[in-house]
């Protein structure tokens, strides 16, 4: 279950946050037992660093949390969740030394800090329970853990316990949780109502492919949410190697990202009218399966020259896409782990995304900043739009030469939006290692900033 914040009326322990130029000011403030104490157990204030004092019974009566200095916290986020899972098991309570404007983003990293993934093999849970700060919007907090853990979870769960039909599952779920509306398209119904790309690149598998398609809301601006649903990704004919396809269970991280957006929309009731689609494929081999140099004619009546089948993502975006844009959306926002350009330029820590809208821009820098969500703009760079034109066919879906890579893979979908402002998210999906509030796996990308930003957009 998420984690949540503890009753507030819960016995509790007094925690003080230290920074590391604030020691000895508090030191000198305390009886010359404590500041031997604290000194003989060696902590400076930096950052992951927590002691605690005992009572009369030899239980913790007061804890300290280290917080840095301004440098070391520039360096990273969630600097409170370093110490809580230092802390022995009870209930704190924040009684000092926590900037006003870093409580929500400190309290927010503590829930999150308590993700394990149990799934296949029991962990030992976070000790340590928080009473939300003073001032903090505990709900929304609450709701963005758990949009985080759907993510996460989703993300984490191997391609042979979530392939298209337990995504689509998992949508069903959030959709009955949430008085929505949910649509599926399955298998060869996806060429009866013209979403031939979706059906060609998962045709090949034995779980079909589909079209997940949920709706919520019914005031405010329209935001559809496309996130790419592929369950695994072989490559397809265009096999990958061994390396590269160890991660791929992660390819639906987009489809998982939306999913926890969507939740983090729905429990927090932005006035927005959401939709949400997925093409949920496999992309396998097969006698079936998708060729090089096949031609494919897109919902939107482009055709596409297949030049490498691992290209296989935007293809199933496209059809989403087209739809989505027939819709007359305000806002239409793609979520993808759609190339390895993408983690080169900017790592796996950024959220690269591609837009035009000055005023979703704004909003979603500022919100990134306050969300410590990280987003990094890139171009639209029409100059390059020749590359995506083979000759043979409208678009080629994998471009020769390597150069620019997320960028053509953006301006082949924004080639299927006519008539919305749009949004593409490039995010990579995975935590390589373990940092303070997101453990190694699945993670969710530009969700809170987004969140955020939908929130702006709807009091607009």
């Amino acid at each position: 279950m998420p984690a949540t914040f503890a009753d507030p009326a819960t016995p509790s322990i007094p925690l003080h946050v230290i920074s590391e130029d604030g020691l000895k000011d508090w030191s000198q403030d305390q009886p010359e037992r404590i500041a031997n104490w604290i000194d003989s157990q060696g902590f400076t204030g930096a950052i992951g660093q927590a002691v605690t004092l005992a009572d009369e019974n030899g239980r913790p009566s007061v804890a300290l949390a280290g917080y840095g200095t301004k440098a070391t916290r520039a360096r990273g986020r969630f600097h409170l969740a370093a110490a809580a899972a230092k802390l022995p098991q009870g209930t704190y309570r924040i009684v000092s030394g926590l900037p006003e404007e870093a409580r929500s983003i400190e309290a927010l990293g503590w829930l999150l800090s308590a993700y394990r993934f149990d799934r296949y093999r029991k962990q030992s849970p976070l000790r340590a329970a928080l009473i939300a700060p003073e001032g903090v919007d505990a709900p929304r907090i609450e709701a963005q853990v758990e949009g985080e853990w759907l993510t996460r979870d989703l993300i984490n769960t191997p391609a042979a316990d979530m392939g298209p039909p337990e995504l689509e599952q998992a949508a069903r779920d959030l959709a009955q949780r949430h008085d929505a509306t949910i649509e599926v398209i399955t298998g060869d119904a996806l060429l009866e109502q013209n979403f031939p790309m979706i059906h060609a690149v998962g045709r090949a598998a034995d779980r079909a492919p589909r079209l997940i398609d949920m709706s919520w809301g019914n005031a405010g601006p329209k935001i559809t949410l496309v996130g790419k649903g592929v369950c695994f990704d072989t490559g397809g004919l265009d096999l990958k190697p061994a390396a590269s396809m160890g991660l791929m269970k992660k390819d639906m991280g987009g489809a998982a990202a939306v999913l926890g957006l969507a939740h983090m929309v729905m429990a927090t009731q932005i006035k927005i009218q959401l939709r949400v689609l997925i093409p949920a494929v496999e992309n396998s081999v097969a006698g079936n399966a998708f060729r090089p140099q096949d031609i494919l004619t897109s919902r939107k009546g482009l055709t596409v020259e297949i030049n490498n089948t691992d290209a296989e993502g935007r293809l199933v975006l496209a059809d989403a896409l087209a739809l989505a844009d027939e819709d007359g959306a305000d806002h239409i926002i793609s979520m993808a782990t759609l190339t390895g350009a993408a983690r080169v330029a900017v790592g796996p820590d950024l959220a690269p995304y591609y837009s035009d809208d000055e005023t979703f821009i704004s909003a979603l820098e500022n919100a990134g900043r306050d969300q410590a969500d990280p987003v990094w703009r890139m171009p639209f760079h029409t100059p390059y739009e020749p590359m995506i034109e083979p000759g043979i066919a409208d678009l080629d879906n994998a471009p020769a030469g390597g150069f620019a890579g997320s960028i053509t893979a953006a301006l082949f979908l924004r080639r299927f939006v006519s008539d919305s402002r749009y949004a593409h998210f490039d995010i990579y999906g995975w935590q390589p290692k373990d940092a303070p509030a997101r453990a190694k796996g699945g993670a969710g990308q530009a969700t809170r900033a987004l969140l955020a930003t939908l929130a702006t957009l709807a009091n607009q």
